[in-house]
């Protein structure tokens, strides 16, 4: 984490025009049912361990809900479902990789699941292939390039394809209806605590006796 946090710093400091000009581009490497994906690493907001998604229901099936992510509310999606495959399985390796992605000029941040992380990788310019022109069980919309970094494959994702424009829609309701759903729940702990308070208070008082103080 502490590595991803000091190439992001790096990068930044280039800006996105120039990193994506550079010799060497850095991605973060992940898997999904075993095979090796790759995300501009400019695109990682944080990762984070699998677990709280809350679940939503009439929804696609690649949208398994949400989380709250320091009091803001993220869609969290299945990659792999996303990519024509079968649902993920969860295990103690699963994480949520927070993103931003960019469709029709709206940005939105999603989490995304993976199997696993595994590292940053450097690509340079040699090492990037243009994707397949077709064949392959990926759609090759979804994919910006082939790198390959000690003879080891990595599908570069075009992370902006994953979702179309109606998809966003309906993760965008979906945000917008779990935020209500959080809000109403402060609402009603604050309720319950100002009840609670007004008890206590209640009993203090019918305990008291004038000759106590």
């Amino acid at each position: 984490m502490a590595a991803l946090n000091h190439e992001k710093q790096r990068g930044a400091g280039k800006g996105r025009h120039q990193h994506a000009i550079d010799d060497h581009q850095k991605f973060l490497s992940f898997l999904v049912n075993s095979d090796c994906y790759g995300i501009d690493i400019l695109r990682i907001k944080e990762i984070i361990e699998y677990g709280s998604v809350q679940t939503v229901p009439r929804m696609p099936s690649f949208i398994c809900g949400a989380i709250n992510l320091r009091g803001r509310v993220v869609p969290v999606i299945d990659l792999s479902i996303s990519l024509g495959e079968n649902k993920s399985d969860i295990t103690k390796r699963s994480c949520i990789v927070i993103v931003e992605l960019s469709v029709e000029g709206t940005k939105v941040v999603v989490g995304v699941i993976v199997d696993s992380v595994n590292e940053v990788v450097d690509l340079a310019r040699s090492e990037i292939e243009p994707p397949p022109s077709f064949g392959g069980k990926i759609p090759t919309e979804f994919i910006s390039g082939m790198g390959k970094k000690q003879g080891v494959f990595v599908i570069l994702l075009n992370i902006d394809r994953l979702l179309s424009l109606n998809e966003l829609n309906e993760l965008m309701v979906l945000r917008q209806r779990q935020a209500a759903k959080i809000k109403e729940q402060m609402a009603s702990n604050t309720r319950v605590n100002a009840d609670v308070t007004a008890e206590f208070s209640r009993k203090d008082s019918s305990h008291s006796r004038p000759g106590d103080h």
